[in-house]
């Protein structure tokens, strides 16, 4: 009897035990990429070619999670970033989210850079049902839950910030010609149509020029002199950092003084307006929603000094007048509150679904400025305000607008 009363005790211990590790499996849910102990992110930068100003984002990424696993990482586990280059080629961005996701076997894509290469492996994500995650470009069509629920983006629209422009024209400089150049790239052709639509059937009255360049081309110059030779009273500069730098010196040189209008992708102190040369960047427009390191208005700000930490511990190496050193920051820091709100539940659609459930701000925006997401809105960020360049850095000026469709 006394035999028995302590096997039924063990059979009973057992049981509970086996419940109890059933029931702690059942809380942890993991897919590839995901333990116990590791939460595997891929991504893909220009570290090479003709976008490699860029590169910067990537390394502060990095240097960001080297923070957050000496910190203890996220819920216990470490991140481990795996960061590629594409030289901004789609072909090589296809081959790079290929070996992610088949080979190193990611949990999940987070923040590849430039709108060629995110359209080359769009479908490709979404067939494969893996995250691409607060996509580094402001192209409209990562915000498309319904056909690519497996795609969002972060920034600002493209077609938002060329909307915020034409209504800014319009109201400041009614009449006045426009001439545009853009990158031949559903980069470039995103903001020519948020122009298109802001202006509204007033386009043929305002826009007089619209020449492309193709980012495999050495200079802009040409471009350049073409646009001047149509004589328009406002230049729209929709380019990449180093094309950006380059028709800002070309105008400088050539001596023409148009109200010239610089896409927010290519506002960055470091990478643009210091090589073009601050004398020919003066009185440059631009919007923003990112706070500029350089911008003494945040000079005791929270969020700033919080960065300029970051950066002095983490990445020292890195150039604080780089405003891609604050994107790459602060989307981070978007990634790390998905993965927060994720908890044990490591799955690709749980990854999405916490993605889609986002209602934050993050220190280094601008003050009102608000992420939010839902099942329907994949669009994160979606305020900017206009800015000049004066002496060293922006100056901000009017109210926060919003680029958004009027319904």
């Amino acid at each position: 009897m006394q035999h028995w009363k302590v096997w039924r005790t063990l059979a009973l211990a057992g049981t509970v035990a086996s419940l109890t590790a059933t029931a702690s499996l059942a809380q942890k849910k993991y897919d590839a990429g995901a333990t116990d102990t590791e939460i595997k992110i891929g991504n893909i930068m220009p570290y090479s070619g003709p976008a490699s100003a860029y590169a910067v984002i990537g390394k502060t990424e990095a240097a960001y999670f080297r923070m957050v696993n000496e910190k203890g990482g996220i819920n216990g586990r470490k991140i481990t970033f795996i960061s590629y280059d594409d030289g901004y080629s789609p072909p090589k961005t296809v081959e790079q989210a290929r070996k992610l996701v088949e080979n190193d076997e990611v949990l999940f894509i987070m923040n590849p850079l430039g709108t060629p290469g995110n359209t080359a492996i769009q479908k490709y994500m979404n067939t494969k049902k893996v995250p691409q995650l607060f996509v580094s470009t402001g192209a409209a069509k990562w915000a498309d839950p319904k056909n690519f629920p497996w795609t969002m983006g972060w920034q600002p629209s493209y077609q938002a910030e060329a909307r915020i422009y034409a209504q800014y024209i319009m109201k400041n400089y009614p009449g006045k010609k426009v001439g545009v150049l853009y990158a031949n790239d559903d980069f470039g052709k995103d903001y020519l149509i948020g122009l298109h639509e802001g202006f509204g059937d007033k386009s043929k009255d305002y826009l007089v020029s619209e020449v492309s360049y193709e980012t495999s081309s050495p200079t802009v110059d040409s471009q350049i002199v073409q646009i001047k030779a149509s004589n328009p009273d406002i230049f729209i500069n929709i380019s990449t950092p180093k094309f950006a730098a380059q028709a800002i010196k070309k105008i400088g040189e050539m001596g023409w003084k148009p109200i010239h209008i610089l896409t927010n992708v290519s506002a960055s102190v470091g990478a643009v307006m210091r090589p073009a040369g601050y004398g020919n960047s003066q009185d440059v427009l631009s919007a923003a929603y990112i706070k500029d390191p350089k911008d003494p208005t945040w000079k005791n700000d929270p969020g700033m000094l919080e960065w300029s930490a970051f950066m002095d511990k983490y990445f020292s190496e890195g150039d604080k007048e780089d405003s891609g050193t604050v994107f790459g920051y602060g989307v981070s820091q978007g990634i790390v509150q998905v993965l927060k709100q994720c908890g044990d539940d490591l799955t690709r659609e749980n990854i999405m679904r916490q993605a889609a459930n986002l209602n934050m701000e993050i220190g280094i925006y601008l003050p009102g400025t608000r992420i939010r997401t839902s099942p329907t809105d994949f669009s994160p960020l979606e305020q900017l305000q206009m800015m000049r360049f004066k002496g060293e850095s922006w100056e901000l000026f009017g109210p926060l607008m919003s680029g958004g469709k009027e319904s």
